[in-house]
């Protein structure tokens, strides 16, 4: 209904906007780049952020960034992904039989690389998504797998992606091995102030309608409330909006924030 309101075309604060739309803050752009160089030359990246901090948006952007015709990325996402699972999760994307055994499964991923390599002339980038969530066995099952052929060259781009507590969890004496295969790192921290209002208005924008919408001092309670999460800034905006558009309110000030920090949100 506030779509109507407003005159939107678009729904602003949802994860369904388009790539080419996402805001884009400096250090997610930063890591933007550092990931295309690690898809590029083949390395092993970690990227690491709080929840709501910019990483699905960062991961979006970077599939997107990357020509179909030189890459083909694999996209994995499981809490309970173990070795064999991990192989053969990557199998089914490149279209390959998977296998029962761990260690056939992984000699046909290494023949599928290689083919995509040597023949396609594609270069694979694997992300692994919440990887805060994998257990030791996993973790070295990858470390392993990059050894491929004396280290003489990576079979595949690696990114693991998760909350920070990943690196803490890669800082152990127990994962120094895997901490040593790691060639960039990468970390998303909470907005600032400016960048917050930067990620409204971008999203205002998006939506096609009317624009200024949120106050100054809004802004700085929607700041204040989500301490510049992505996530955490969609919900308060959204609700806002839904409740100015009841209101018949067509500028959300830091009183209709209030109320909806209060009434509608944890």
């Amino acid at each position: 209904m506030y779509k109507a309101f407003f005159s939107m075309k678009h729904t602003p604060f949802t994860n369904s906007i388009p790539v080419d739309s996402l805001y884009m803050s400096d250090a997610v752009n930063e890591s933007l780049g550092r990931l295309c160089y690690a898809a590029e030359n083949q390395l092993f990246a970690v990227v690491t952020a709080e929840v709501g901090c910019g990483k699905t948006t960062l991961i979006r952007r970077l599939s997107k960034s990357l020509d179909p015709e030189e890459y083909l990325v694999l996209y994995l996402s499981d809490s309970q992904l173990t070795p064999r699972w991990f192989y053969n999760g990557l199998l089914q994307q490149l279209g390959a039989e998977g296998k029962f055994y761990r260690g056939d499964a992984k000699l046909s991923l290494h023949r599928q690389l290689e083919y995509m390599r040597e023949v396609k002339h594609k270069k694979v980038l694997t992300i692994v998504d919440e990887a805060h969530l994998l257990k030791r066995e996993t973790l070295e099952e990858i470390r392993f797998m990059l050894n491929y052929q004396m280290d003489s060259q990576n079979p595949m781009a690696l990114i693991l992606a998760g909350q920070n507590e990943l690196w803490d969890k890669l800082n152990l004496q127990v994962y120094a091995a895997v901490r040593q295969r790691i060639d960039l790192k990468c970390n998303l921290p909470f907005l600032d102030r400016s960048q917050t209002e930067g990620y409204i208005k971008a999203h205002l924008v998006y939506a096609d309608g009317q624009q200024d919408i949120f106050t100054d001092k809004a802004i700085d309670e929607i700041y204040k409330y989500s301490s510049g999460a992505f996530r955490a800034v969609n919900k308060v905006c959204m609700h806002s909006l839904l409740s100015a558009a009841q209101r018949n309110k067509k500028l959300i000030d830091e009183h209709l924030i209030h109320l909806v920090i209060e009434s509608e949100l944890p």
